[in-house]
């Protein structure tokens, strides 16, 4: 399984990038997952109608730590698996934290286990804070593309992500 990470800055165009990537892979007849890692949870709308799915964090808030997998995914366009980690609360904790939990409890649940041909990572490039730096720092993706323009904040936040 190849597993890959997208990160830019916000508003640079990763989410589109990375859902329409995706969804070339799955008309190919790839089996893929995507873990939408902005608290905007707006990583999988596109393969999923535009609908917005309730996000891991969300799913724990409200059940507790008594989760399955098929209670934080959705299958979307030609059988996308569609995750959002989510945010918390606003004001209150760490984003970047929800990413770890998300990811870990992916591993937890077998996720990973199935056969998949693609893994991605939507992650926000903006803070490159521990949590949004996970999939880089703990080898949870081998492959690290930056989505970026010729904007000055954008080429920061590209550099920013480069030195993790």
């Amino acid at each position: 399984m190849r597993k890959i990470a997208i990160y830019g800055k916000g508003g640079i165009g990763k989410s589109t990038t990375t859902q329409n990537t995706v969804a070339g892979l799955a008309e190919m007849g790839r089996k893929v997952m995507v873990v939408g890692c902005d608290p905007k949870a707006d990583s999988t709308r596109l393969l999923l109608g535009g609908l917005s799915q309730k996000t891991v964090l969300d799913t724990l808030r409200a059940e507790g730590e008594d989760v399955e997998l098929e209670d934080i995914r959705k299958t979307g366009f030609h059988g996308v698996i569609c995750v959002e980690s989510g945010g918390p609360e606003p004001g209150v904790g760490c984003a970047g934290r929800g990413i770890i939990t998300s990811i870990n409890l992916l591993e937890q649940l077998g996720a990973y286990a199935e056969k998949l041909d693609y893994a991605f990572y939507d992650v926000l490039g903006d803070v490159v804070c521990g949590g949004f730096a996970m999939p880089i720092r703990e080898g949870k993706a081998q492959e690290i593309y930056i989505v970026v323009s010729g904007e000055m904040m954008a080429m920061y936040a590209a550099n920013n992500i480069c030195k993790t």
